[in-house]
């Protein structure tokens, strides 16, 4: 694909939130132990940098304690801002490097904060752009407001429509200023195969603890003839975030960490991948759910505002509603008494996947938006495959 061209000594640069271990991840994906991280894909197509959070909190802690005497903080407010401050000397390390037609991309709101902060101080400013998780976050919206940090951003990203709604909404935005991205996931590493986990009866799968309700599954399940398989672990899940866990677990439900192998061959295994949620508005569950149509199982998703109630509509997933024990339980027995039905379904959600939901699809079309953003170009905002998505 033909791209704008900027700036010949322009960088682009990528921020993420946390700190990864993209060595590991690169070992991984070669040895086909583990999918790429479309960071890198997006680094590798962009000849961008990299910059990462690294630094730690407990020493940030002490290094302030050892300055101020105890009397005037107390640990629960040096904590919290401890906790602010490495995003902010990142932010700080950034800026002293990148020049005016330089163009920065946040894979978060928590990076694109204190970035933004430190721009109202810039006269000359380099292009920021940022994805975002959370529009409903406090702090977002706070701090973006009072002082008025969203005109230090260039293009905000989303992956749903809802998110891209409550942006504008909030911040009086115009279309072209919020760009819905596809959510994605790698088909080099999650694709369809036999699986090969010892099945005496039917196999539940599922994944992730970011709003997950593990007790409405396990009641849905616990007198049925089968088992459950959760890899109970999610690389963005945070305390903050509500999720239900069933104690004790019932004898037919087995939660611990499966590797990135073991979490494939879940999915190539299961006769069913359940994506169990609470109620939210964070499109949680869609990198599972992702998975699960990448490897053409059949999926049963909890119906929440987005992409999961969307693609049950389209006939591609079930869908039942939050916390419907009875629903859920249904809805598998039904699944697991149709199975020529569940593989057609399943085969239709993994051809929309090849079409719209891969990485190498994802990673292209943010590159056209962050080299438009660079070329001065008006940005696209194409409408999703599917209309009802936006």
């Amino acid at each position: 694909m033909a791209y704008p061209v900027a700036d010949s000594s322009a960088t682009f640069h990528i921020v993420t939130s946390t700190k990864f271990d993209f060595d590991q991840f690169i070992q991984r994906a070669a040895q086909g132990k583990g999918p790429r991280h479309s960071v890198l894909q997006l680094k590798d197509a962009l000849d961008a940098r990299i910059h990462q959070p690294d630094f730690d909190e407990l020493g940030i802690v002490k290094s302030i304690q050892a300055k101020i005497p105890k009397k005037l903080y107390s640990e629960q407010l040096l904590r919290r801002i401890s906790r602010k401050l490495p995003s902010l000397f990142l932010a700080k390390e950034i800026l002293d490097h990148v020049k005016p037609q330089d163009t920065i991309y946040c894979c978060g709101e928590d990076m694109a904060m204190p970035l933004a902060v430190l721009l109202l101080f810039r006269a000359n400013r380099p292009r920021l752009v940022t994805n975002v998780m959370f529009p409903e976050r406090r702090s977002l919206k706070l701090v973006f407001h009072t002082l008025k940090l969203y005109r230090m951003i260039h293009t905000f990203t989303v992956n749903t429509g809802l998110k891209a709604r409550t942006l504008k909404k909030m911040f009086n935005l115009a279309n072209d200023q919020v760009v819905v991205l596809q959510e994605q996931t790698d088909k080099q590493f999650f694709f369809p195969e036999d699986g090969t986990m010892a099945k005496p009866r039917p196999l539940i799968g599922s994944a992730g603890l970011e709003h997950r309700d593990y007790i409405t599954l396990a009641a849905a399940t616990q007198d049925l003839n089968l088992d459950v398989k959760v890899c109970a672990v999610s690389p963005n899940a945070s305390p903050k975030q509500q999720r239900r866990i069933p104690k004790p677990v019932p004898q037919n439900m087995e939660m611990r960490h499966f590797d990135w192998v073991e979490l494939r061959d879940l999915y190539r295994s299961a006769d069913i991948t359940v994506v169990c949620l609470v109620e939210n508005v964070f499109a949680a569950g869609l990198t599972v759910l992702m998975e699960a149509m990448a490897c053409c199982r059949p999926v049963i998703i909890t119906k929440t505002v987005g992409l999961a109630t969307e693609l049950a509509e389209m006939d591609l997933v079930w869908g039942v509603q939050p916390g419907d024990v009875q629903g859920l339980r249904t809805c598998i027995e039904y699944v697991l008494a149709h199975p020529e039905e569940a593989e057609a379904k399943a085969k239709r959600a993994y051809q929309y996947f090849l079409a719209n939901h891969t990485s190498e699809g994802h990673v292209d079309q943010l590159t056209q938006l962050l080299r438009r953003v660079a070329a001065g170009v008006p940005v696209d905002n194409p409408e999703p495959a599917n209309p009802k998505l936006a």
